[in-house]
């Protein structure tokens, strides 16, 4: 899932200040997951942009609202619901729901909430770790299904680097060495000898460098 995490409130304050209407849109998709744009974050962001706004003797009117998710038409179009209340909107969900929402509101002012973060999961509780870059060329059958074009503070695609020790990144110290655990994964699956295979250079332009990607299923559309 995407994972993100809420921008200071005086960021979010100051962004808004010449706004005396204002939606707090949260998103029920992976920012409610990670805790960062549901309908609890919402009701707190809200609370506190009207105590900022009296702190600093302005008067606004914010409302709250929440959609299935950001990023599809068909529950964006749900806007129509808040019409005329509000003249910006603070999107609580990923930089996706941000750029979708100003793309089909061009007249409306959109600002984000939450700072998207990456690609991960839930470690821990409360814990959520980069697992994938989306880079469009997806290489997990070579590497046991273990990501080090995320996971790799370098993205080497051939192995540890010489500041590898005991296991541990040589970068961030507290962070397990990616290639050592897809060597150690390897071995238990009876696959080691794949990391005897050489990676060519690595062809990184699926990753749309240059340009948004676009991803279309002939079979989907009509």
């Amino acid at each position: 899932m995407i994972i993100a995490e809420r921008k200071p409130i005086a960021e979010i304050v100051d962004m808004t200040k010449n706004h005396e209407k204002i939606l707090v849109l949260g998103c029920r998709g992976c920012v409610t997951v990670c805790s960062a744009g549901g309908e609890r974050e919402v009701e707190l962001l809200a609370s506190l942009l009207r105590l900022g706004a009296k702190k600093e003797g302005r008067k606004i009117e914010v409302q709250e609202g929440s959609l299935v998710r950001q990023c599809d038409k068909e529950y964006v179009d749900s806007l129509d619901n808040w019409d005329g209340e509000y003249d910006a909107i603070v999107s609580m969900a990923c930089g996706v729901g941000v750029n979708f929402i100003a793309n089909l509101r061009p007249a409306t002012h959109v600002y984000p909430g939450v700072n998207t973060t990456c690609f991960g999961g839930s470690a821990d509780q409360g814990v959520w770790s980069e697992q994938c870059a989306g880079c469009g060329n997806c290489i997990l059958h070579l590497t046991g299904g273990l990501c080090p074009v995320a996971r790799c503070a370098k993205s080497l695609m051939n192995g540890p680097c010489g500041g590898s020790q005991n296991g541990k990144c040589e970068i961030h110290s507290e962070v397990d060495c990616i290639w050592q655990m897809i060597h150690d994964r390897l071995e238990r699956i009876d696959r080691k000898e794949q990391m005897l295979e050489v990676a060519p250079i690595r062809d990184w332009r699926p990753a749309g460098h240059g340009g948004p990607r676009k991803t279309k299923r002939d079979d989907l559309t009509t």
